[in-house]
């Protein structure tokens, strides 16, 4: 008797464990599915916007003008914070203080590396090495 209790045991076991790896596929709609295979692998624009709940944008990637790479972040009130570019030449990033005005700036392009740091009503300082 004994041995058939655990043969039933091991069978209802077996049978709850099949079900439990069967279920997922079971009850997985056509259209959850179809989902799935419509991420594309690469997005391809000429500019992508992030925007807020209300649909003020608040990041954005873009061509600049020269034909590189640019990056804007915004604050929630819609001012520019942050400016990252990339051009043939170099490379650029803005940090805005809180007029919008720019605080640092780092540069790198073929005449050389700096770092601007500026606040109003002071100098600006230039460092270079």
């Amino acid at each position: 008797m004994k041995e058939r209790t655990t043969q039933a045991l091991f069978g209802t076991v077996a049978i709850l464990l099949l079900a439990h790896l069967v279920r997922p596929a079971l009850t997985s709609s056509p259209a959850q599915a179809q989902q799935v295979e419509k991420i594309p692998a690469v997005l391809r624009a000429q500019a992508v916007e992030l925007v807020d709940k209300k649909g003020q944008v608040v990041a954005q990637l873009h061509v600049g003008e020269d034909g590189g790479g640019n990056l804007r972040l915004r604050s929630g009130d819609g001012v520019v914070r942050v400016k990252l570019g990339g051009t043939a030449d170099g490379s650029g990033l803005l940090l805005f203080d809180k007029e919008a005005e720019p605080a640092i700036s780092l540069a790198v392009n073929r005449s050389g590396t700096s770092v601007t740091l500026a606040e109003k009503g002071k100098a600006k300082r230039v460092i270079e090495p």
